[in-house]
């Protein structure tokens, strides 16, 4: 995820090449590799600018094909500007078709960075392609394949609920979270199960197990780092404060491979 914070200090040759595709191609295509937990994505930064298309966006194929995806989405624009959110555009995928959906600009902020940073607003459409498993199922199908459940997030819903995880998946919390304390510290370890935590206790008498809804009911705040890679830790000051990420030491005594 690239933030509009981190643009007052974003790559000039990154910057280049965005203009200079923009005014080469009519659009650029900004790439983004999956970090082992959350996917890879990639999305058009300027068909809105120079056509009045929404822009595009696509989940979890490797980045070739997300190019393709998206080129393939501009020339399906160029016939019909508003696709038809309700059937099937093939040739996308071999013979597989995909499905379109918008975007709620509360996921903006997630992932059109560079998007804000080109267009200076969030005043954009966009468009997410979403592309089916091998039997044809979409990821709203109730047989959709589990397996691949996780590579794409809808980004027309979910909006108080972004993790990956099922919304039961049990985490750690303390016992001071429940009775009200704010979380401070959240950690995801490389086992992948995630810990809310108040940062006044670190007992093992403490620990509460809880599921993931229930944190997220009693503070949506935390739902800002359900991109938090695994082995990465989290803390602020308070609620409300910028989370602080942080790769996490592993626990003294904990033995690694060589």
């Amino acid at each position: 995820m690239v933030t509009p914070e981190e643009h007052t200090a974003h790559n000039s040759e990154a910057e280049k090449k965005i203009i200079s595709d923009v005014a080469q191609y009519g659009f650029h295509v900004a790439q983004f590799h999956g970090d082992g937990y959350s996917p890879s994505f990639a999305y058009t930064i300027g068909l809105f600018k120079t056509y009045g298309y929404p822009e595009l966006i696509c989940f979890g194929l490797n980045i070739d094909l997300l190019h393709s995806v998206l080129w393939s989405g501009k020339e399906l624009l160029d016939k019909q500007p508003i696709p038809d959110q309700s059937i099937g555009y093939p040739d996308f995928l071999g013979d597989y078709d995909v499905r379109f959906l918008t975007v709620d600009k509360r996921w903006y902020k997630d992932y059109f960075g560079y998007g804000f940073w080109f267009n200076e607003t969030w005043d954009f459409p966009a468009l997410q392609i979403v592309w089916p498993d091998k039997q044809a199922l979409f990821p709203w199908d109730e047989s959709f394949n589990p397996n691949w459940k996780w590579g794409q997030p809808l980004l027309d819903r979910s909006l108080n609920f972004k993790f990956r995880e099922e919304r039961n998946v049990a985490v750690f919390t303390t016992q001071q979270v429940l009775e009200g304390l704010p979380i401070l510290r959240v950690v995801h370890d490389a086992n992948g199960d995630w810990e809310f935590l108040c940062d006044t206790t670190y007992d093992v008498a403490d620990l509460k197990v809880v599921c993931l809804e229930e944190i997220i009911e009693r503070d949506p705040t935390v739902n800002e780092l359900f991109q938090l890679n695994y082995g990465w830790q989290a803390h602020r000051e308070m609620i409300g404060g910028k989370w602080q990420k942080e790769e996490a030491e592993e626990d003294e005594g904990e033995e690694t491979e060589a």
